[in-house]
């Protein structure tokens, strides 16, 4: 019994690293609170009693119903339930795309060595940590969870093949629009593999088309207006730099924090932490490049611009990196597999293993930091306002301070201009909040005083908040 564990274990290794890592990661990513756009998202507490109407079908450019679902039950009990429940949903679901991962290296072929390293790599990558550590990002790890197992079932399915397909590509994408992506992705990725035939790549690839056209239609027909968010408007210069951050945060391995965020940077730091994670990145992507040139990996490239073709013409952040990491996996998988110098391979991988991590654990500390950033914000404002108030008006001024992604995070945008302080009053008070950035002069504060005293004297509302990097003043009537 002993030997057959063992011989488990040795066959599918990356596996069990990730389920002794998995209850580590939830640990640490815990204590994570919200900040930016989880303030604005549908994944934060809904207290909405119309909330299937007005947010499940439609949501200002957005129709992702299981995100509304989310955020009607952690409204239930935000001070239990809101971000842990997030936290734990995002960290299964991660746990669930490794698995379909590996999976998926098993269909397409690769040996043990190039299924295990590529899916650990997957699992603790620091391009991954950007979705992993965020509260609302559910929508990006389950799509593509849906879009792996719709691949598998595509190839695999002779009976009712198109039905379940189908039904997989409209479960990603109600998850996030970029799973309706694998409509396409699962023909032309099984035809690089030659899992299917030119022909079946052809008629399939009309199937993907139709069932684009039909998301296109449904989105038409539902009763809301559709608004375009000006940051989703496509434009050159935007989609040539959107291309250069999805390169460097897919590819290279590097301590992004101390090499971009102005206030941490810490070049040295960065450069060793690229160094030791080199020698991986070149057994994998230099020195095979040149195997690279056959229909398998041009197959996955291909799919691989069509993954975050979503996010290159509108918005990319670090967290867009996911959307296109099970085909970067793929890339690693074909060139371990056909590499003649494997011990290399491995001693690199472990090197890079240490290093990922160390990332890792330096990234998802900073998230926690930006979020007690804005806890201690709220707590401050509901200190100095002193007794609840019903109506807030919270004036910003505004704030040069770097961020990056949702690691370091502008501090008012940490406080969710104001919302923090209704979670720390478990949504008692203030019942309405709204607010106003002026832009920051030497005169800021004075013309924000003013403009507070102002809205006071109309008894638009109660109590004003001025925002001034972490610290609040407050105004009474």
């Amino acid at each position: 019994m002993q030997d057959s564990y063992r011989q488990l274990i040795k066959q599918h290794w990356s596996i069990f690293i990730i389920l002794v890592l998995t209850p580590i990661l939830l640990y640490a990513v815990l204590p994570i609170l919200p900040t930016h756009d989880d303030w604005a998202g549908t994944t934060k507490p809904d207290f909405n009693p119309f909330f299937i109407k007005e947010h499940f079908f439609f949501y200002g450019y957005h129709w992702r119903p299981f995100d509304t679902w989310i955020g009607y039950i952690v409204g239930r009990n935000p001070q239990v339930l809101w971000p842990t429940f997030n936290h734990v949903i995002v960290v299964i679901g991660h746990l669930f795309c490794s698995l379909s991962i590996y999976r998926l290296l098993t269909v397409l072929g690769f040996n043990k060595a190039a299924k295990n390293i590529s899916t650990l790599f997957f699992f603790i990558t620091p391009a991954t940590m950007a979705t992993v550590s965020a509260i609302d990002s559910q929508n990006q790890v389950y799509a593509l969870t849906c879009g792996i197992i719709a691949f598998l079932f595509y190839c695999k399915l002779k009976k009712r093949k198109y039905i379940v397909w189908i039904s997989l590509i409209f479960l990603a994408t109600l998850f996030k629009e970029n799973g309706l992506m694998w409509a396409w992705i699962c023909p032309i990725l099984a035809y690089g593999f030659d899992l299917i035939e030119i022909k079946t790549l052809k008629k399939d690839l009309l199937v993907g088309t139709a069932i684009m056209g039909a998301y296109a239609l449904a989105i038409l027909l539902l009763p809301k207006d559709i608004t375009i968010h000006p940051e989703y408007v496509p434009e050159d210069f935007k989609v040539a730099n959107n291309v250069i951050k999805f390169f460097f945060t897919s590819f290279i391995t590097v301590d992004y924090i101390y090499l971009l965020h102005q206030p941490s940077r810490h070049l040295f730091l960065a450069a060793l932490s690229f160094l030791l994670a080199a020698p991986f990145l070149y057994f994998i992507f230099i020195r095979q490049i040149r195997q690279f040139a056959n229909k398998k990996i041009i197959c996955t490239i291909i799919c691989l611009l069509i993954a975050v073709a979503p996010h290159l013409g509108t918005v990319f952040s670090m967290m867009h990196a996911y959307a296109g990491l099970a085909m970067i996996t793929i890339i690693i998988a074909f060139s371990i597999n056909h590499t003649n110098h494997i011990k290399h391979v491995v001693y690199a991988f472990i090197l890079w293993i240490i290093i990922a991590l160390l990332i890792d654990i330096h990234l998802i500390d900073a998230s926690v930091k930006s979020g007690l950033v804005g806890k201690n914000m709220a707590k401050n404002a509901i200190q100095k306002t002193g007794s609840p108030v019903d109506s807030v008006y919270v004036i910003i001024i505004e704030d040069d301070y770097p961020k990056l992604s949702s690691f370091c995070v502008i501090p008012n945008e940490a406080f969710g201009w104001g919302l923090a302080a209704q979670y720390e009053t478990n949504y008692q008070w203030p019942k309405v909040i709204e607010d106003t950035t002026i832009e920051r002069t030497a005169d800021a504060f004075r013309i924000a005083k003013e403009l507070g005293l102002e809205i006071l004297n109309k008894q638009q509302h109660h109590c004003v908040w001025i925002v001034n990097h972490e610290h609040i003043d407050v105004i009474k009537k």
